[in-house]
């Protein structure tokens, strides 16, 4: 039997004088496409840098328990490689003058660039091209990140993070900054994603990005779980209205969702 991709117990995270994550519990299967929504200060961010190993709980089991694939320990790049994550701290720092190809082969290595030290084998330089053309990105193998659109830029990224197979790729608002053309690319990715058999958590506070393949929505917020069940239940006025602080017109036009 798989284990499940996240389990949380009882979890806290203090960041200063602040319990940014206030006795979380939940459990995402394998598998299962997963929306974190929340407003501005809500958890999310902290969430994501518990799951990488960047903040750290007040740990106490078994009262408190953090497993990612049934593990309560990882190495860290083992970790990532089990656990693609892209954040806008990523973007922002694979944002440099290496190509695409090149950016996306550093993910072997956890690197930004190819370095002399790297022993790039022909089955790694495969994987990448194999990734460019999933995400769109063939013809812009030899062009630089910082010569390329937001949009783009975003796509090459969420490639790197796929080189080892992950079960799993958690992306934190990925259409940030993004114009409507670029969002709409990148949404199409994470369909693709997810029916290639990984699963995708999005982090988010954007309705329409999240795609109709998601079917749970868990709600953060002040550092607890608010809400969480199928996303016909959590995606309404009244929640939502509630977890932003706002009077909110939840619509769904065709399979997508929208907030007024």
């Amino acid at each position: 039997m798989d284990h499940p991709l996240l389990e949380l117990h009882n979890v806290t995270v203090w960041r200063g004088e602040r319990a940014a994550l206030d006795n979380v519990s939940l459990r995402i299967a394998q598998g299962e496409h997963t929306v974190i929504l929340g407003p501005n200060g809500s958890g999310k961010s902290t969430l994501i840098k518990t799951l990488t190993r960047e903040c750290y709980p007040r740990y106490a089991p078994p009262a408190c328990t953090l497993r990612i694939l049934g593990r309560d320990t990882w190495h860290v790049e083992h970790l990532r490689a089990m656990l693609g994550i892209v954040t806008n701290d990523l973007v922002a720092t694979c944002t440099q003058p290496y190509p695409a190809r090149e950016t996306v082969l550093s993910g072997f290595f956890s690197s930004v660039g190819i370095w002399p030290w790297h022993e790039v084998a022909p089955a790694m330089e495969a994987k990448a091209d194999e990734l460019l053309d999933f995400v769109g990105l063939t013809p812009l193998a030899d062009r630089p990140l910082t010569e390329m659109s937001s949009g783009e830029v975003r796509r090459a990224v969420i490639a790197r993070a796929l080189v080892h197979d992950p079960k799993a790729l958690l992306l934190d608002e990925p259409t940030n900054s993004l114009d409507i053309a670029a969002a709409r690319e990148l949404r199409a990715t994470m369909r693709l994603l997810a029916q290639r058999g990984i699963t995708v958590v999005l982090v988010t506070h954007h309705l329409p990005d999240i795609v109709p393949e998601i079917g749970r929505a868990i709600c953060l917020k002040s550092g607890r779980v608010f809400r969480d069940g199928p996303i016909e239940d959590v995606l309404t006025d009244s929640v939502l209205g509630e977890l932003f602080g706002l009077r909110v017109t939840v619509e769904r036009r065709g399979e997508y969702w929208d907030l007024h």
